[in-house]
């Protein structure tokens, strides 16, 4: 008997490579695939609210399968995978967005100013990711850079190996960032306003929402437009924004009962309306 689908879609500057672990977790009970980089084609650049990059995600899903699969997606990839599943709900089986709060109400107002106002770049975290060290000389140079960091010391042993294996590539003075600074900067300057359009009534999909307890990015952009989405489907694990990195085992673990809530709810709902 074959495995359930699943589609997975990276974090902002992560590759998919990074998350070897929660994938191998996974994979006795998925098949599980995933885009190597999203932002990264010139068939499907990053603009204003991402348009280009849902597509490029459609066009990995009709590609790739011939039925509707299950869409994980972290961050980045959570907020995509919700467009996605607003834009082609005919492709999806139900979707897990792994600390991918909706910005919506007054937020996404403000941010649609500060865009309209040409300082996206000027804020956190594109203000910061612009200057982003990103070459040097070796790889055991670069793995100290980033294990330095309180950010990726939290990880668990492996996964910063992992980031290096699938994160770096040749420079002709030693190592770069694969997924470049400019790319992760145009992301962050173009998060979408218009997710609240997209969240209003009921969903076409079903939908839930696994945050990090100390994730600074889901305390800034609010939980009350998300519970209203995703309803009972709503949990918080320990951890921050890259919990998936911080602890895989219980991030795979959570993923799994949610996709399991997510489909026993659309089970249901087929039956009701067969």
């Amino acid at each position: 008997m074959s495995k359930p689908k699943l589609h997975f879609a990276h974090a902002n500057s992560y590759p998919a490579g990074v998350y070897r672990q929660y994938f191998e977790l996974l994979a006795d009970d998925f098949d599980i695939q995933a885009l190597d980089m999203h932002g990264h084609s010139p068939r499907y650049p990053v603009s204003d609210g991402w348009p280009h990059l849902v597509d490029e995600y459609i066009n990995e899903l009709t590609t790739r399968y011939k039925e509707p699969v299950i869409l994980v997606g972290h961050s980045l990839g959570g907020m995509l995978s919700l467009m996605v599943a607003h834009a082609r709900p005919d492709l999806v089986r139900c979707v897990v967005m792994l600390d991918a709060p909706v910005v919506a109400g007054w937020r996404a107002l403000f941010w649609r100013l500060i865009k309209l106002s040409g300082s996206a770049n000027r804020v956190p975290p594109a203000k910061f990711s612009i200057r982003r060290r990103n070459v040097w000389p070796d790889v055991q140079t670069a793995r100290q850079h980033f294990a330095s960091k309180d950010l990726f010391a939290a990880w668990a042993p492996g996964v910063l190996a992992d980031y290096m294996e699938s994160g770096l590539k040749p420079h002709p003075e030693g190592v770069q960032l694969r997924f470049t600074r400019e790319v992760e900067t145009s992301i962050y300057a173009s998060l979408p306003h218009h997710l609240p359009k997209l969240v209003r009534g009921r969903f076409p999909a079903p939908i839930g929402f696994i945050g990090g307890t100390d994730s600074w990015e889901t305390s800034q952009s609010g939980l009350e437009h998300t519970q209203a989405l995703v309803g009972k489907h709503f949990r918080i694990v320990p951890g921050g924004h890259l919990f998936p990195m911080e602890s895989p085992v219980l991030a795979a673990q959570a993923t799994r009962e949610m996709i399991a809530s997510l489909l026993t709810v659309k089970a249901r709902v087929e039956r009701a309306v067969a």
